[in-house]
């Protein structure tokens, strides 16, 4: 009989954790899942558009930059606005992941009469004057051009600097190739 009651116990226990184990675990799954979409950042690229652009002095000025700034998400997001060059300004610096924390790189596109040009940087310190937005810079791919114009500067998604996947990383590959449509 103790070998009967024994071997009775041995099952409940067994069919116990047969049911219990595979509950748990998908707890447990659907636990990480939930982690995950939390800890999912949307990154987003962010473009500032002004009438002219200067470079003196490890600092590049942009002149009559547009009152908003442009932003958007690639996919599966796809999330787009403008946000005020002031505010993003004032919020440089703002979180764990910031630019401040992580200079961002970017890729000033200037639309001269004389040539195109692409130059790839890295940002640090905005300030922001009226109309006019100065950056430190470094330059990482490019030359400062003798002529300047109108100009787009493309700021890389954070915590993404110089990989393939993103802008900058992108024009490195396209630099010089740039085509002027009239």
């Amino acid at each position: 009989m103790k070998i009967s009651q024994k071997l009775s116990q041995l099952l409940a226990l067994s069919c116990a954790l047969v049911v219990t184990v595979p509950l748990a675990l998908k707890a447990e799954d659907k636990a990480t899942a939930a982690t995950e979409t939390v800890s999912k950042k949307v990154q987003y690229l962010f473009v500032h558009n002004a009438k002219d652009v200067s470079f003196a002095d490890g600092k590049m000025t942009l002149k009559g930059i547009d009152a908003n700034t442009v932003f958007f998400s690639d996919r599966p997001d796809r999330i787009a606005g403008q946000i005020t060059t002031a505010d993003f300004t004032k919020n440089w610096g703002n979180g764990a992941d910031s630019f401040e924390a992580d200079n961002p790189n970017a890729t000033i596109a200037i639309f001269s009469e004389e040539e195109p040009t692409d130059i790839v940087v890295e940002l640090s310190n905005p300030v922001l004057a009226e109309d006019s937005l100065t950056y430190d810079i470094k330059v990482l791919e490019g030359e400062i051009p003798k002529a300047t114009g109108e100009c787009s500067l493309f700021i890389d998604i954070i915590g993404r600097p110089l990989t393939p996947v993103s802008y900058a990383g992108v024009a490195r590959r396209t630099a010089r190739r740039v085509v002027r449509y009239r």
